[in-house]
């Protein structure tokens, strides 16, 4: 398991063949592969390379959509 900042995180952006990670609650998510993420973004309105904790709780669906998706880290100070 890896141990990311927010600052370190946002070099994950699906960009650049970079892979595509996003955190919620503390982990890390990986969003590299997810057909719902095309080059680093999500329906437009989000973007890998970030903490979507705040924006999960306006989103049309529930965090469970994210046990489909590999954790493969923490989110750290």
């Amino acid at each position: 398991m890896i141990k990311l900042t927010k600052s370190e995180l946002s070099h994950y952006n699906g960009t650049d063949n970079n892979p595509g990670y996003i955190a919620y609650n503390g982990k890390i998510y990986n969003i590299t592969d997810s057909f719902l993420w095309k080059k680093g973004k999500h329906q437009v309105l989000h973007t890998a390379g970030e903490d979507l904790t705040e924006a999960l709780k306006e989103a049309p669906h529930g965090e469970d959509l994210l046990d489909r998706v590999p954790v493969i880290g923490e989110l750290i100070e």
